[in-house]
C-alpha cells in the first residue's frame, strides 16, 4: 500500500504542516528538518500528490462527517458531541447524510474529499456495509489522502482508525444477567446486517452458549419498520414464545413495550426488556427502558483527539474500544 503524507509525518516525526511546507520549498524550515524529511521520503520513494502540496502552514482546519441519517438519534448525538469537541480544538466541520447503500456512501465521502477537509469522521459501522472486499474499497483509496476515523467500525488500513463500543460484551453481559435472573427463551431483535449488529449477536448467542441454552433461530428476528408496525408484527407471530427481549436499538425496544401493552402483559413481570444505546427514549418510556450505554460521548471525544494526534503526525493507536456499561431502569428485574 503506498505510503502517505501522514506515514512521513510519523516517520519525521513532525506534522503534516511542516510536511507541506517543505513540499512546497518554504523557507521557514529549518535545513536539519528540511533534510530529515526528504531523507524519508526518498527512502520510501514517496511522491508528493496534489493534496500534499495544496496543504498550507494553516490549513482550512474543517474536518468531514457523514452519518447515514441525521434523523437517527444516536447519530444526532454523536454529531452534536463531535462538534463541540472540535470546536475545542478550532476546528470546524462539513456534514453529509450517505443514506446506507454503497453508492451513497462513496458518493458522500467523495464530496467530502473535494473540499479539501483535514480528516474523515464516518459515524457507525454501516460505512464497512458487510465489510466484504467490494464494500470497503472506496475506504481503502480515501485514506490514501486523509486520516480516515471510524466510530464504531473498524478496517484495517494503516490509516483508517477506528473508536469503537464493546458490542460483544455489552451484549454478553445484558443477556447473561437476564439469565441469571431466570430468563431462558429470550428474542434477540436487530434491524440491520451492520458490524456493530453482528457483534451484538455474537455477544447474544455466546450467553446463551455459556449457559448451556440451544440458539434458536426463530428467536432471532430481524425488523426494519416503524415501532406501530412492529408491535403488529409481534402480535401477529403467534409462534413467538419469549420471557425476555434484547435489541440492538432503544427503537426497536420500545415496539416491544407496545406490543407487551396490547398483550395486556406486565413488564418486567411477564416479559424483561433491554434496549440498547441508552438514548433519550429509555427515559420518556413508561416503564423507563433498561438500556446498554455505549458512552458515544467517550468515543467522539476519543475519536477528535487522536484524530488530532494524528494531524501533528503523532503515532496513534489504529483500534481503540471504549467500554459500555448496562443502566438498569423499570423493565427488568434484576
Amino acid at each position: 500500500m503506498a505510503v502517505t503524507i501522514y506515514d512521513i509525518a510519523r516517520l519525521s516525526g513532525v506534522s503534516i504542516a511542516t510536511i507541506s511546507r517543505v513540499v512546497n520549498g518554504n523557507p521557514s524550515v529549518s535545513d536539519k528538518t528540511r533534510e530529515k524529511v526528504l531523507a524519508v521520503m526518498k527512502e520510501y520513494d514517496y511522491t508528493p500528490n496534489p493534496f500534499a502540496r495544496s496543504l498550507q502552514f494553516n490549513s482550512m482546519k474543517m474536518v468531514g462527517i457523514s452519518c447515514a441519517d441525521i434523523k437517527d438519534d444516536y447519530m444526532a448525538r454523536m454529531v452534536s458531541i463531535l462538534e463541540k469537541k472540535l470546536h475545542e480544538y478550532g476546528y470546524d466541520y462539513m456534514l453529509l447524510c450517505s443514506g446506507y447503500d454503497l453508492e451513497s456512501r462513496e458518493h458522500a465521502v467523495d464530496l467530502l474529499l473535494k473540499k479539501k477537509v483535514d480528516a474523515l469522521i464516518l459515524i457507525g459501522s454501516q460505512f464497512l456495509g458487510n465489510c466484504e472486499k467490494d464494500e470497503v474499497a472506496y475506504l481503502h483509496k480515501d485514506a490514501e489522502q486523509v486520516p480516515v476515523f471510524i466510530l464504531n467500525g473498524y478496517l484495517e488500513n494503516k490509516n483508517i482508525y477506528g473508536v469503537l463500543g464493546d458490542d460483544r460484551n455489552a451484549m454478553y453481559n445484558a443477556t447473561d444477567s437476564l439469565i441469571k435472573a431466570g430468563r431462558k427463551k429470550i428474542l434477540f431483535l436487530y434491524d440491520s446486517e451492520s458490524y456493530s449488529s453482528k457483534q451484538k449477536m455474537v455477544g447474544y448467542e455466546d450467553a446463551l452458549k455459556d449457559n448451556g441454552i440451544p440458539v434458536d433461530g426463530n428467536l432471532k428476528l430481524k425488523i426494519t419498520c416503524s415501532l406501530h408496525e412492529e408491535r403488529d408484527l409481534l402480535l401477529m407471530r403467534k409462534d413467538l414464545d419469549f420471557d425476555a427481549v434484547v435489541s440492538t436499538t432503544d427503537e426497536l425496544a420500545v415496539g416491544v413495550l407496545k406490543y407487551a401493552k396490547a398483550r395486556m402483559l406486565s413488564v418486567p413481570g411477564d416479559i424483561s426488556v433491554i434496549g440498547y444505546n441508552n438514548s433519550p427514549l429509555a427515559d420518556f418510556v413508561e416503564p423507563e427502558l433498561t438500556s446498554v450505554d455505549t458512552s458515544i460521548k467517550d468515543m467522539a471525544h476519543v475519536a477528535v483527539d487522536k484524530m488530532m494526534e494524528c494531524l501533528q503526525g503523532k503515532k496513534v493507536e489504529h483500534k481503540t474500544v471504549v467500554e459500555s456499561k448496562l443502566v438498569k431502569r423499570c423493565t427488568t428485574d434484576f
